[in-house]
């Protein structure tokens, strides 16, 4: 029996464990995906000698950037973003080899993209500065916008929280959360912004997917904004995971 899996810590409820085993059953594969929480990416190796089945893995919080070392081969998409979340695992003889790629950028911009008027939608703000967000900000650049990180820390190339005014907002009017700020169970949480001054130009997108409707899009649809989750991201994720699994 083949196996995949998810490295990451903590994870608690995964989407991909649930989505992935439950395609197995549907489509009579003989495989099984398990969840391998690590609390150190140095632990990957004895992940990989303790399951020799494994086929596949994702990746996710905190180690996308933490397991470019451990690999063989990284995709140029992967390598630009500074990002992993999915490696193939292949065996030859008594070598095993691996090789990272990023979904997240593949199932962002196939998401956001019908959303997008190029009429308005030329610049946007990306919260966050961690692994996801710089596929984000790659996908974003790639669809033609303009893009700022924003962070609460001062970093460099990146703006803080305080410094986004009604006019910002209106400027830069795609804004993707990449924080876990109003994810669950802290559901009452929300990014600081001026969501006073979104209106039906304005795009929230949120790569939280619970709730479904998190409070930072609750207050922009409010004012008129689009918003939506990171659902979709997430099958879209899935779908390319299995095929860079599976080298199509």
């Amino acid at each position: 029996m083949d196996k995949y899996g998810l490295i990451g810590y903590p994870l608690g409820h995964s989407f991909s464990i649930s989505y992935f085993n439950q395609k197995f059953q549907d489509e009579d594969i003989d495989a099984v995906y398990e969840n391998y929480e690590i609390p150190s990416i140095d632990a990957l190796p004895e992940v990989l000698s303790s399951n020799p089945e494994l086929k596949g893995l994702n990746v996710t919080i905190p180690y996308k950037e933490k397991v470019l070392p451990f690999l063989d081969n990284i995709s140029p998409e992967a390598l630009a973003i500074g990002a992993v979340n999915v490696i193939r695992i292949t065996h030859r003889g008594n070598k095993t080899e691996l090789k990272g790629f990023n979904s997240d950028v593949i199932g962002f911009t196939k998401s956001i993209e019908p959303m997008l008027d190029k009429k308005w939608h030329q610049k946007a703000l990306i919260l966050g500065t961690g692994g996801a967000s710089k596929a984000i900000n790659y996908g974003l650049r790639s669809l033609g916008l303009e893009t700022i990180y924003v962070s609460r820390y001062e970093k460099p190339d990146t703006i803080q929280y305080k410094s986004i005014t009604p006019e910002v907002v209106k400027e830069y009017n795609v804004i993707v959360n990449c924080t876990p700020v109003g994810m669950y169970p802290k559901t009452e949480f929300c990014p600081e912004l001026p969501y006073e001054a979104m209106d039906s130009h304005t795009i929230l997108y949120d790569l939280i997917y619970n709730p479904d409707e998190t409070l930072f899009m609750k207050r922009g649809a409010e004012y008129g904004a689009n918003v939506k989750n990171g659902l979709e991201m997430l099958l879209l994720q899935a779908f390319a995971s299995w095929e860079f699994w599976h080298e199509k």
